[in-house]
């Protein structure tokens, strides 16, 4: 399995569309609209690929100088619950903090919350209805700056 960045509107982007779409947005009747497609080129993209294809992904929102949100993570069907979702959440922590990004934050459905929370994760506030369905706010601290620098 590779980890890799996908690049925006590249031949990647379209399996991350269709997998987003298939598995995150279908169910619950959205489509994406011209406007998401046209704000998610200044967002960070990333993926797992397994032997060429892409069996997870999920999208970086820069927020702040030192804060970013995970969002729209996915790991397609025949691979989860294999560790692919795990891998991919680290491997993004890794690059985050090269990219000197401090915190994440994300909205966790209620049926991932305890997977974010193996991952280091925390609740925050109360539980909030997003598209139709229970989320959490959650956040982990992933980088701290240097002492004395």
């Amino acid at each position: 399995m590779e980890f890799i960045e996908i690049k925006w509107q590249d031949e990647r982007y379209g399996e991350e569309i269709e997998l987003r779409d298939r598995l995150l947005r279908a169910p619950l009747g959205l489509t994406f609209s011209k406007e998401q497609f046209a704000e998610e080129a200044s967002h960070f993209h990333f993926g797992i690929l397994d032997q060429e294809r892409l069996v997870a992904c999920a999208v970086i929102v820069p927020l702040a100088a030192k804060l970013a949100k995970l969002r729209q993570m996915v790991v397609a069907e025949t691979h989860q619950r294999r560790g692919v979702g795990s891998k991919l959440v680290q491997c993004i922590e890794a690059t985050l903090i090269e990219r000197e990004i401090e915190t994440i934050e994300l909205h966790a459905r209620d049926t991932a919350i305890g997977f974010y929370e193996r991952l280091g994760y925390e609740k925050e506030g109360e539980p909030f209805t997003e598209v139709s369905i229970p989320h959490w706010k959650m956040s982990k601290r992933i980088g701290d700056p240097m002492v004395g620098e």
